[in-house]
């Protein structure tokens, strides 16, 4: 595939990302994403065969997405602890998507386990990504027991926080949320000597 043609495939997979964010995987059809890029549906079939192998391409580049920006994080921020302050203020920094649409990750996982999609799996390596990256922070602040649990507590507190912000459309609630957490951070798991 030439580089156009790759760009047109990277312009479907972003606009069918953002249509699956906004509208849920369910109620987003070939006709959304193809008049969301601009093309027919000809040649969008050329592209992608099936709306599972659009969501599959979706994945990856989310996953992907997440990898890099990990990456950067780790890259900017040499204090461990800083990288987990960073994490937690995704939050702050899409209040406005979570508010509207809760988080990306979060919701795309929930809706696929509604209906026992065979894709959910795939879906779920979004969240392993973060684990082990927040597992591998704890044990560089010297936690060395309980990394797995830790990493999941904080995973389930910034879903639950983006979850409960989108149903009450409540900005206050998530700033206020991420203060405590980060908070519960410094107090539990940066201060104390591990």
């Amino acid at each position: 595939m030439g580089n156009k043609g790759e760009a047109l495939r990277q312009r479907v997979i972003a606009a069918a990302g953002e249509l699956f964010y906004q509208q849920g995987y369910e109620n987003t059809s070939f006709r959304d994403i193809a008049s969301a890029v601009g093309i027919s549906r000809g040649n969008f079939y050329y592209h992608f065969k099936s709306k599972d192998d659009i969501l599959h391409a979706v994945i990856d580049t989310r996953i992907a997405g997440i990898k890099a920006t990990l990456a950067e994080w780790d890259k900017k921020f040499t204090d461990p602890g800083q990288r987990l302050h960073h994490y937690v203020d995704i939050l702050l920094h899409n209040q406005d998507n979570i508010t509207s649409y809760g988080c990306p990750v979060g919701s795309l996982c929930t809706e696929l386990a509604k209906y026992d999609h065979s894709i959910l799996t795939d879906a779920n390596k979004m969240f392993v990504v973060f684990r082990d990256w927040l597992v591998a922070q704890l044990k560089l602040i010297g936690v060395n027991n309980n990394t797995h649990r830790i990493a999941m507590h904080l995973i389930s507190r910034v879903q639950g926080i983006a979850m409960v912000t989108n149903a009450f459309d409540d900005k206050l609630f998530l700033q206020q949320e991420v203060k405590q957490l980060k908070q519960w951070l410094d107090d539990e798991i940066l201060k104390p000597s591990h």
